[in-house]
């Protein structure tokens, strides 16, 4: 199934929803749709879905428009965040409805691949009630997939599973999704999950569409600085900088050999830049050709198998992210290193000039 949006927006009352945006998805493969809350994300779903209609712009499926089609009369599967179930049947009804609507053969081991897949074989003939909100979410999953339709909607399906379950069904869901014909939309908060899903990333900020592509070229080429702050987990750091000879300067005489292309035209005899540096690029143990980066430790934070560290530096406050645990006293002395070739910079309009390994012309 081919979707496609077309100037599609949506205004509800006096407020904006969603901009006009064009959105062409690749078919039969996974869209993330990325964005903090209330980006737009379950907004865009719904016109997707049909569930409602874009105040602008045309939604077409297959070249078909179907901007007014309601979505009963679409062959559409929708998993919300808050679990939808049907109260009276079992876990193994709920699952099998959509193989019995369509008299399939072979619905028994369906159902219960899809169930050992979720892990909720041992519930399947419990009812929703019984269930945690977890298991419930798991049953919804399974339900949506046994539908095998075209198109497949998930806002933010995991977000009430423990961590530990989250990781093993992004797993499980990504090897699902390839071996599927569907067309997946997937919205989430955070950048890491739509990493690990791959495919396309559309990113969402504030009802606008920042930025589409796929998925590892939107992560390492950030068009603005708006989309790197939605696709860093940490935040991206950001650091104020000016064009200079030999790159870019930065506050307390720190110059960065980063070769810029030709900066726009300017008032400014020095054009001021902001400089990105993610915060897995940051090290304490310098490398060849590394600028160093004296400091004081405000806070280390332990979290999983990575330490992040909240450093006060005479350029600005930054956050490094160090693999494995460490254990740093607070106001101690500590430096940072940053190979220059790691950094992104952004013009004083917030889009991107230069990041790592890019081609200048």
């Amino acid at each position: 199934m081919r979707l496609n949006l077309e100037r599609v927006g949506q205004v509800v009352g006096a407020s904006t929803h969603l901009y006009p945006l064009d959105l062409d998805l690749q078919p039969g493969a996974v869209t993330v749709l990325l964005g903090a809350t209330q980006a737009g994300k379950t907004s865009l779903m719904r016109l997707m879905a049909g569930l409602d209609r874009p105040t602008q712009g045309a939604v077409r499926v297959d070249g078909h428009e179907v901007t007014g089609v309601p979505v009963r009369e679409r062959n559409v599967a929708m998993v919300y965040q808050q679990f939808i179930n049907y109260p009276s049947m079992t876990v193994y009804d709920n699952i099998a409805s959509p193989l019995k609507l369509r008299r399939e053969a072979g619905t028994d081991a369906r159902v219960r691949e899809l169930a050992a897949r979720l892990h909720i074989e041992p519930y399947l003939q419990r009812l929703p009630a019984e269930l945690s909100g977890g298991q419930q979410q798991r049953v919804a999953l399974a339900r949506a997939l046994a539908k095998a339709a075209p198109l497949m909607l998930l806002d933010e399906p995991l977000v009430n599973l423990d961590y530990k379950l989250r990781e093993e069904l992004r797993e499980e869901l990504t090897q699902l999704f390839a071996a599927s014909d569907a067309t997946v939309v997937y919205a989430t908060t955070e950048p890491g999950e739509a990493l690990l899903l791959g495919g396309h990333t559309a990113v969402l900020d504030a009802g606008e569409l920042l930025q589409y592509g796929p998925t590892a070229e939107v992560f390492r080429r950030p068009k603005s600085i708006r989309v790197a702050r939605a696709f860093s987990d940490p935040p991206m750091n950001l650091v104020a900088g000016t064009a200079a000879t030999l790159g870019v300067s930065l506050a307390a005489g720190v110059n960065l050999s980063v070769p810029l292309p030709a900066l726009r035209a300017t008032n400014s005899a020095t054009p001021a830049l902001t400089i990105g540096l993610r915060a897995s690029a940051l090290r304490v143990h310098g490398r060849e050709g590394d600028v160093a980066l004296p400091g004081l430790v405000e806070l280390a934070e332990i979290s999983g198998s990575d330490t992040f560290v909240h450093v006060s530096t005479a350029i600005g406050e930054l956050v490094a992210q160090l693999t494995g645990v460490h254990v740093f006293e607070l106001g101690s002395a500590i430096t940072l290193y940053l190979n220059p070739a790691q950094v992104y910079v952004f013009d004083a309009a917030g889009d991107l000039l230069v990041a790592p390994g890019m081609e200048l012309r």
